[in-house]
């Protein structure tokens, strides 16, 4: 019966934060993860949601990075290997592994694997630092916390526009009709 009242307790206290917009601005956490090494985090606005990693179906001449097509409620989402797309090593097997899956108003049915969830986060207590890293356009900024972790921002609205991202084929010699 307790932990009822508390979750019952515990969503009251969350729909008065959203309907009180002196309080949002507090609620207005991001979602933190790690990819390899690095602490990354995203606007909760551009999440769609975060699932553990599902069954994946390779799809013949793509990128080693990309990690196929993954069939979540339904709807197939095309994963990304964030870690490896941006040059680190793959992301490792395992059960903290997940899938943030991207807004679809951003790009529609895809997703990043992580290798796992570090919380919401808010970015107002972070000392913003000067971005350092021109390869990768989709670093939005780049922060310290207050223990000295250092944290990247992603911007998956320049992400999900980026050709690098988008072109997940191999360059193979296309066969034509006639050689069929």
């Amino acid at each position: 019966m307790a932990s009822k009242s508390s979750l019952r307790e515990f969503q009251r206290s969350v729909a008065e934060r959203l309907r009180d917009p002196s309080k949002l601005r507090a609620f207005a956490s991001k979602l933190g993860f790690q990819v390899g090494e690095e602490n990354w985090f995203v606007s909760l606005a551009d999440v769609a949601e975060v699932v553990p990693v599902p069954a994946l179906a390779t799809v013949p001449q793509t990128k080693q990075w990309f990690q196929g097509i993954a069939n979540v409620r339904g709807k197939l989402y095309a994963l990304v290997d964030f870690s490896a797309f941006q040059g680190g090593v793959p992301t490792p097997q395992g059960a903290e592994r997940r899938v943030v899956l991207i807004n679809e108003r951003l790009l529609e049915a895809s997703g990043i694997i992580v290798n796992r969830m570090l919380g919401l986060r808010n970015p107002d207590s972070f000392e913003r630092l000067d971005v350092k890293d021109a390869g990768r356009p989709w670093l939005k900024a780049q922060y310290r916390d207050p223990n000295g972790a250092h944290w990247f921002e992603l911007d998956v609205g320049v992400l999900a526009k980026s050709a690098a991202f988008l072109e997940v084929a191999t360059a193979q010699t296309t066969l034509g009709a006639a050689q069929f």
